[in-house]
């Protein structure tokens, strides 16, 4: 972990004059990713400018964003007619189709992922959230979608939940890659990082190499969305920011743990804090909020590609993200005071999250399934059932 106090507290020296805000967070030395993806995205060569433009070093995904994808455009049509045509449907031609993006993405981002030494570079793929409720289902499936993809930097993403978590010990000691996904409190953040340990200690007592990455997803705006009708409007959009600051301070306090320093001497990798859902909800704020207050070197900010073009063309950087918790201890007590049960709504939270992954992933099974029938009978190929209501 850098040393962020002796990180100046602001960036309007010469130095970074004639640096765009991404560029700028990126200096700082927060990782910027894109939270999107597409194969228009990648055919216009649009990917690769962000990369080269905006300092964009890795890229995570979702079914919601897929199926935006799919459904947007009809660059996936041929593929998805000769998969059905092969015989293929529902989560066999998504994830085809998905690691055909991936691949592609994971090859603009392999000379970034070779220089950080795996620290950048990355791309994401979520296990089915259908699983989310069986821990060895996860587990094998996350293996399987690894070993499949033969991606070096290929994070499965897994969701944080308490079955979550038996998986993503597990999957980190067979040397999978994890993107621990749906973490909303310091606890959830807390509980993820116990999970990553155990499992990379495991790998060391067994005499296997313990550099198994993996990054903890917080998500901000959901909070802010959550409590908007609950409180007062002079609470509004403070809650998100809070919570991610709590849980920033207690990951740089286990970092300095005797535990954490024995597992990085022996060659282990930190679990980098990733901040996401960091597209505003609120129109009457700054777009840019959550980056702008979130700056914070060693951490990664995947952004929607709205809120990335938003940053880099207005955004303003003023200062890093403290390493103490004072205002978020402030600000959550206030809200305690306002009737918010934390404890409850994060675990609230992150239930919903999975319930909103597995309606997306119902979506985009049905998305593929309706065009894969429209297809084949504009086509005359071979009848392809068709997807159910």
């Amino acid at each position: 972990m850098r040393n962020i106090l002796a990180i100046s507290a602001h960036f309007k020296c010469a130095e970074n004059a004639q640096l765009n805000p991404a560029e700028a967070l990126a200096r700082l030395g927060q990782s910027v990713w894109l939270d999107a993806i597409s194969r228009p995205m990648l055919d216009s060569g649009t990917l690769a400018r962000y990369i080269r433009a905006y300092s964009v070093t890795g890229l995570t995904s979702n079914p919601a964003i897929f199926e935006r994808a799919i459904g947007a455009s009809a660059a996936y049509d041929a593929a998805i007619l000769d998969k059905a045509a092969q015989g293929r449907e529902g989560a066999a031609i998504f994830y085809e189709l998905a690691l055909e993006d991936l691949g592609r993405a994971a090859a603009l981002f392999a000379p970034i992922h070779a220089a950080s030494a795996g620290r950048d570079g990355w791309v994401s793929l979520e296990v089915s959230p259908l699983l989310a409720d069986d821990a060895a289902a996860t587990t094998l499936a996350a293996r399987r979608l690894f070993a499949g993809a033969k991606l070096a930097n290929l994070f499965i993403k897994i969701p944080g939940t308490p079955v979550g978590l038996a998986a993503i010990e597990q999957s980190i000691f067979d040397g999978v890659p994890v993107n621990v996904t749906l973490l909303f409190s310091r606890e959830q953040v807390m509980a993820a990082a116990e999970a990553y340990m155990r499992g990379i200690e495991r790998r060391v007592a067994a005499g296997l190499d313990p550099g198994v990455a993996s990054v903890a997803s917080v998500f901000v705006s959901r909070w802010d969305v959550a409590v908007a009708q609950k409180v007062q409007p002079g609470f509004r959009n403070r809650l998100g920011i809070a919570m991610a600051m709590h849980a920033y301070k207690a990951h740089l306090d286990l970092m300095a743990t005797a535990r954490w320093r024995s597992l990085a001497a022996a060659g282990a990798q930190p679990q980098h804090l990733l901040w996401a859902s960091t597209g505003t909800k609120d129109p009457s704020v700054r777009d840019t909020l959550y980056v702008e207050a979130l700056a914070a070197p060693g951490t990664i900010n995947t952004m929607p590609e709205a809120t990335l073009l938003a940053f880099a063309s207005r955004g303003a950087l003023d200062g890093v993200l403290p390493p103490d918790e004072a205002y978020a201890e402030v600000t959550l007590a206030e809200f305690t005071r306002e009737g918010v049960d934390l404890e409850a709504m994060a675990n609230d939270l992150q239930r919903e999250g999975v319930a909103s992954f597995a309606r997306s992933w119902h979506v985009l099974l049905y998305r593929i399934a309706l065009k894969s029938q429209l297809l084949a009978h504009h086509s005359g190929a071979a009848h392809v059932p068709a997807p159910d209501a």
